[in-house]
């Protein structure tokens, strides 16, 4: 409750430091926050050419938007990723990158991580704003669907903050761990069906002579849930299964208690 009382006596300093990292995340560049539209339109374009014609890969058919564009399939799964991936990245700096503030004032350490996981909210809220206004264009009535949208935004901003708070505390004591992080961005990516359907999984698969439930493992992972679920309500617009939802907020929940247990025994650490 003391923490609690804490962070209300603070908001005014929360807002300052996420208009700041806005502020600065473009700073002195000529299109400015345009690049926060161009970023995920190029990814999507290069990837829509290198996996529509040079692999093939078929999109499924929304149901019952009966919506069928790998384009539109792939930025509905890039919207929770950019927001997972660059949430990490945040999160490796937001400690180390502060150091000369630490030490000058005190004030709850948590909130260099809650402005960088807001600025990136803002962030994600425009590029859902640009693919809502084109799945719009295409005919998908999305409007409907935006508060359950919004609501998985909550989570996933939750989620992410956790593990953000673990990583800016790691990154203080192993400066290995961004380089870790990297790579690790790269193998995940891949593990998650964002350029590719699920169905692409093999229920079973055979590891050194055993047999393993693999699409059940896979499942496991809390970014196959979330993909799945900004899908759902985009890309098929339906509700997602109740059991995905209250699956991705125990994740939610769970990273946030540990992230902030971490920082809080570990920031003692003179920067």
């Amino acid at each position: 409750m003391s923490r609690l009382r804490e962070f209300a006596g603070t908001h005014d300093l929360a807002i300052n430091l996420t208009l700041r990292e806005l502020r600065g995340r473009y700073k002195k560049s000529v299109l400015g926050w345009t690049w926060s539209l161009l970023n995920p339109l190029a990814t999507v374009a290069i990837y829509s050419l290198v996996f529509s014609f040079f692999l093939k890969i078929e999109p499924p058919t929304g149901h019952p938007s009966g919506l069928k564009s790998f384009a539109l399939f792939l930025l509905c799964g890039l919207v929770p990723w950019n927001l997972f991936a660059n949430g990490l990245n945040m999160g490796l700096g937001a400690v180390v990158g502060n150091g000369n503030l630490i030490k000058k004032v005190y004030f709850p350490r948590e909130l260099l991580v809650a402005s960088g996981t807001a600025s990136l909210v803002v962030t994600m809220l425009i590029e859902v704003g640009v693919l809502g206004a084109i799945l719009l264009l295409v005919g998908n009535m999305v409007l409907p669907w935006l508060p359950v949208v919004l609501l998985l935004i909550a989570i996933e901003a939750v989620f992410v903050f956790g593990f953000a708070l673990m990583l800016s505390v790691f990154n203080v004591y192993f400066r290995d761990v961004q380089y870790l992080v990297a790579i690790l961005l790269q193998v995940i990516f891949y593990t998650v069906p964002i350029v590719y359907p699920i169905r692409y999984v093999p229920v079973h698969a055979t590891v050194l002579g055993v047999e393993i439930p693999l699409l059940r493992i896979y499942s496991l992972n809390p970014l196959v849930r979330f993909v799945a679920a900004f899908r759902d309500v985009l890309y098929s617009l339906r509700f997602p299964p109740l059991w995905d939802l209250a699956y991705i907020t125990m994740w939610a929940v769970g990273a946030l208690v540990v992230g902030m247990w971490v920082l809080r025994e570990g920031i003692m650490v003179v920067i």
